[in-house]
């Protein structure tokens, strides 16, 4: 069998769709389906295969090695390793996964409280929110409250022009159906989120990667692959950028607009972190509001569990958004678009979100006193790009981290072309400020070190 051809046999049980992949490998490994020796898929091509988040796949062969099922070897894959008698699911004793980029769960017992109270608070709107089916987009009081909570940044935005979408990924492929067909270009950041990758790729199309610089996207970089290419969208992050926390500068982003509208290239803006960052720049969506289509998702600043993302659209657009949200399967939990409505109606949404960017701001200190300064971070993130210096290799890091129980992601999972020597730390994963200073006490003196110092191969 060759890498080409296995793929995971997924059980329909409820659970984490990495922990699902490595026991298809157990399975697998263990019924002789793969043999030792054999080389796996490439985790961007599994990612690919199976539609999801190359993060997924990167914790699925995390967990999978951490069991003694796989194993690495530089420069040439990932390969079945001789079986044992004994396959254990235990992971290492103070494994610290940093690869997924998580709000950080904060020490407020009593605001933790309210949340669940607030969210189970929902009996005044009646039968109808448990057995009735709602319209795709949200109804329309759950939209005038995201409205209400976008005014902040977007002020004076109609209702009518905000809809509902399940998360981001959600959002994104309803947009998306709406603006291409498969073989179309969009252009991209050519460091760009793993989720808009894996979404793109299932509806076939092709991304066109633009230079950044230390302020993010460059505008002469987009009108080169506007006049070359013909793109159809393009799709950036220009706040707290995921992976590298830039942030675009308001006369970079003015400039944006004026080429987006003279070339007539609908813009996708995924303001993911605008709402921990209380003095970002003015979203694209107000620059230009008849061009741009913005996804605020509220998994980063208030819970990833309620999966809601909020949609601005232009005008005249909502219908047809819409009608891709039903025709994807994209429409919300109207349980957790109530719960999400009912924590801003009430003053909590501000409260979390409080919560996550004074819980952010010490991890960030953590992460200055730590790491060298090549480990880029901004105000009101939680994640941390940090830059591989000679002569380690992201590759060789990424691999000696994991072997001690630490996660973090390369720079593969990010780019379109060439992958820089960097990797991404998610700070918000570690459960206490205690275990990231282990976690990052850890990485600090790998990098203090030559790799063949700290090697473990005997």
């Amino acid at each position: 069998m060759t890498s080409k051809t296995w793929s995971p046999k997924l059980s329909t049980k409820d659970g984490p769709i990495y922990l699902a992949i490595a026991d298809a490998l157990a399975a697998d490994i263990a019924s002789g389906v793969l043999a030792e020796g054999m080389r796996l898929p490439t985790q961007r091509r599994l990612a690919e295969d199976l539609s999801i988040d190359f993060t997924t796949v990167s914790r699925a062969y995390a967990e999978a090695q951490s069991r003694g099922l796989i194993e690495g070897r530089v420069g040439q894959g990932t390969y079945v390793k001789a079986r044992r008698s004994t396959l254990s699911r235990v992971q290492p004793s103070g494994l610290v996964d940093m690869s997924m980029n998580l709000p950080p769960r904060f020490q407020n017992s009593s605001l933790t409280r309210r949340m669940w109270e607030a969210a189970g608070d929902l009996e005044d709107q009646g039968l109808d929110l448990l057995m009735r089916y709602q319209e795709p987009g949200g109804i329309m009081s759950d939209r005038a409250v995201a409205a209400g909570w976008l005014s902040r940044k977007l002020p004076d935005v109609p209702t009518e022009r905000v809809l509902v979408a399940a998360g981001a990924q959600g959002a994104l492929h309803a947009v998306l159906s709406v603006l291409t067909e498969p073989g179309d270009t969009v252009c991209v950041e050519q460091l760009t989120y793993p989720g808009f990758r894996s979404v793109a790729s299932h509806l076939r199309l092709k991304l066109v990667p633009l230079e950044m610089d230390d302020h993010g996207l460059l505008p002469t970089a987009f009108e080169e692959a506007c006049k070359a290419s013909r793109p159809k969208a393009l799709y950036c992050m220009p706040t707290l950028h995921n992976p590298t926390t830039r942030t675009m500068p308001l006369d970079r982003r003015r400039e944006l607009m004026i080429l987006a509208r003279a070339y007539d290239v609908p813009v996708i803006e995924d303001d993911a972190y605008s709402a921990l960052v209380p003095d970002a720049p003015t979203p694209l969506a107000a620059i230009a509001p008849e061009t741009v289509f913005h996804v605020a998702s509220l998994s980063k600043c208030l819970s990833p569990a309620l999966r809601v993302a909020y949609i601005v659209v232009p005008e005249g657009r909502s219908l047809r958004v819409a009608n891709a949200i039903r025709a994807s399967a994209s429409l919300v939990s109207p349980l957790t678009s109530a719960i999400a409505s009912r924590w801003i109606e009430t003053g909590l949404a501000d409260e979390v979100r409080d919560e996550i960017v004074r819980e952010s701001a010490t991890r960030l200190q953590v992460l200055r006193a730590t790491l060298p300064d090549n480990a880029e971070a901004s105000t009101g993130g939680f994640h941390a790009w940090l830059r591989v210096q000679e002569p380690w290799t992201r590759g060789e890091l990424v691999s000696r981290l994991r072997s001690v129980g630490v996660g973090v992601v390369a720079s593969d999972a990010f780019a379109i072309s060439s992958a820089p020597e960097a990797v991404r730390i998610g700070l918000g994963a570690a459960g206490t400020v205690e275990e990231l200073k282990r976690s990052l006490a850890i990485l600090g003196d790998l990098l203090s070190q030559a790799p063949a110092t700290s090697t473990m191969v005997v």
